[in-house]
């Protein structure tokens, strides 16, 4: 007979109790049947929870809106529940993967407050993925509410652990710029140790004791809404949080306004036993659709960026001329032309620039501050994107000088009027033919599909913090590790690598040195997702670094047909597959401070000859040619703060 210790016991009455206290449970599982997600009315507060393969990923979890016409927090009841599917295929060519299909589950589950008013609770459930979001119905003669807070929460298991970055504290840092997803990350810390302050930007991964992983972000955030973020770890959860009140130096609301019906952004969790689902997910493109055509094909591809080595200083004629010529002698498809161009070479001359690179086949980029009164930032140009008469004006000369793209910087925070502005700039930019990044930024939830001329954003801890810190560049690899899993497998990463300097900046001799290999810099060309990749390449590269490099870069794709988890741990080290048509580039990083010999499986290389791009025992970069066996199998060793790359 098996004895039941009375902790156990006791856990298991409480679990009996809960569930048989919750009243109308519906479920709706996955196509596959593994994962599943239980909604319900328990002391008329709605709840629900994931289970994935009869593990709890999820515990229950509270559901709940309050808006300026009621809310739906408590004594909230049971009015129906219906369930449906989704099937649909789409092609995007500037996310991970370039044809989706995607199959899930649906319930729709509605309930009414005191008032008689009803909302519902959609969810829809693939194999991997739950999105969810709130639908208001039409409430008599309301035609608008403005949500004020959402009690959505996220209960995990006991013993679970987070990966997750802190919010910044709102109008601090540069020229008060903050918050822009640029901080740093806990790992695997205790759920009872991330207290925060402001909370946890979204994504959030979690691993759920040892039942597996789970992701949680948003996507389809645009002018309908604002940016959420994750709370402290309180009361046994975490909870979306909207921002804070200092965001945008206090100006807006705090909240959302929304017609009526109508319905909030998607909330999404990625559910797997192991980090594969994590890094493969789609989910943040499955559930929007585009909000507009794109005004014309848009070029993806690589370009040179003088400011991130050579910094301000670079601004004049003469040494974007370099590296225009950097460009073409790479091949690249474009240039970055960043701060101040406006006043050290003068929108005529900039024209003459312009006429230059494109006679070399290189367009251009143009860097604007997106400040009218959010913040300080003082760089120029300043008050050319902020209000819609002066964007557009601008935008018409850009279109009539040929620039390709805007790189547009400085927001901060997520309340709905910033989100109003990304959007407008977006929507006004395409009507000239323009691509737009940007930078100083919030995450991209779901922009790539939304957005058809959007082509990335920073929010994370790029490359300029590699120049301007010493703990940045000592955790680069550390950080490097995270990315796959976490910021840049929701969204499209503009982080501005692959740096073959070894010191980072204009004299290359001395100061700011970088800690990671070549080779290491090479991967992060394939890890780092976003359909254009401004590297940071000098010129001097053209004859300081190995030729088999060069030519590596010049062959490198930046949009994939195919993502493939391979290996890897986040904080510790990873290794990715990606391919372009038929060709395969699988990329890994050592973040640890000892050589990781790993065996790793290739199915896709299986008996074919590749070249292998890695670091001998002294962290010099090597080329050689490899075969992996019948088995699929191959051994590499990677060197601490090192990497890799196979291509064939």
């Amino acid at each position: 007979m098996k004895i039941i210790s009375f902790p156990l016991l006791f856990a298991f009455i409480m679990v009996l109790t809960v569930e048989a206290g919750a009243q109308h449970p519906k479920t709706v599982s996955s196509p596959d049947g593994n994962l599943e997600v239980v909604v319900s009315v328990s002391s008329g507060m709605a709840q629900y929870a994931v289970h994935y393969q009869d593990k709890a990923m999820l515990e229950n979890s509270p559901l709940g809106l309050i808006t300026n016409e009621g809310g739906f927090t408590s004594n909230v009841s049971f009015v129906d529940a219906k369930m449906d599917e989704v099937n649909k295929h789409y092609t995007q060519d500037k996310i991970k993967v370039s044809n989706v299909a995607y199959r899930a589950n649906t319930l729709t589950y509605t309930v009414k407050n005191q008032e008689g008013k009803q909302i519902a609770f959609h969810f829809q459930v693939s194999d991997h993925d739950i999105a969810f979001r709130y639908e208001l119905h039409k409430w008599e003669d309301t035609r608008a509410t403005v949500i004020e807070r959402e009690l959505t929460g996220f209960r995990f298991p006991a013993e679970s652990s987070a990966f997750l970055s802190p919010m910044m504290k709102p109008m601090t840092g540069f020229a008060r710029t903050a918050p822009s997803y640029e901080s740093g990350y806990v790992t695997d810390a205790d759920l009872e140790s991330t207290t925060a302050e402001f909370g946890y930007v979204f994504p959030g991964l979690f691993k759920i004791a040892k039942n597996g992983w789970v992701l949680l972000s948003e996507t389809g955030v645009g002018s309908n809404y604002n940016g959420a973020h994750l709370s402290s770890f309180k009361d046994g959860m975490y909870t979306v949080e909207f921002p804070q009140m200092e965001q945008n130096n206090g100006f807006g609301s705090t909240g959302a306004q929304i017609g009526l019906p109508g319905y909030t952004p998607w909330r999404t969790i990625t559910v797997g036993e192991s980090l594969k689902p994590i890094v493969e997910t789609t989910v943040p493109f499955d559930v929007v659709e585009p909000l507009y055509e794109a005004s014309q094909p848009y070029q993806y591809g690589k370009g040179t960026w003088s400011w991130i080595v050579w910094q301000d200083n670079s601004m004049n004629y003469a040494d974007q001329v370099k590296y225009i010529d950097l460009a073409a002698a790479m091949g690249f498809e474009y240039i970055l032309i960043d701060a101040w161009w406006d006043e050290r070479i003068g929108y005529q001359r900039m024209e003459e620039l312009i006429q230059y690179a494109h006679s070399k086949n290189v367009g251009v980029f143009l860097w604007y501050n997106s400040n009218g009164t959010a913040n300080d930032a003082f760089q120029t140009p300043l008050n050319k994107m902020n209000t819609s008469i002066a964007r557009k004006q601008e935008m018409k000369w850009l279109e009539e000088a040929g620039v390709k793209g805007l790189k547009v910087d400085f927001f901060g925070g997520d309340k709905q009027e910033t989100m109003r502005m990304y959007e407008d700039i977006l929507v006004d930019a395409n009507d000239h033919g323009l691509m737009v990044m940007f930078h100083g930024t919030t995450l991209p939830r779901g922009w790539e599909r939304m957005y058809p001329n959007f082509v990335g954003s920073e929010a994370v801890l790029a490359s300029e913090m590699l120049v301007f810190s010493q703990d940045v560049r000592e955790k680069e690899a550390f950080y490097a590790s995270l990315h796959p899993f976490i910021r840049n497998t929701v969204g499209s990463m503009e982080f501005g690598g692959v740096l073959l300097n070894r010191f980072l900046n204009r004299g290359n001799n001395k100061g700011q040195q970088r800690l990671t290999t070549d080779s290491f810099q090479l991967a992060t060309g394939v890890l780092f997702q976003n359909p254009v990749q401004m590297f940071g390449l000098t010129p001097n590269n053209l004859t300081d670094v190995p030729a088999f490099e060069l030519d590596f870069l010049k062959r490198l794709p930046t949009t994939w047909d195919e993502t493939v988890f391979i290996d890897g741990y986040p904080g510790k080290y990873t290794v990715l597959a990606r391919r372009s048509g038929k060709h395969w580039c699988i990329a890994g990083v050592n973040a640890e401070s000892s050589a990781k010999t790993l065996r790793i499986d290739l199915p896709m290389l299986k008996g074919q000859q590749v070249s292998l791009y890695n670091d001998d025992k002294k962290r010099q970069p090597t080329l050689h040619t490899v075969e992996v066996g019948e088995s699929g199998e191959l051994t590499i060793t990677i060197q601490p703060r090192g990497g890799f790359v196979l291509t064939r």
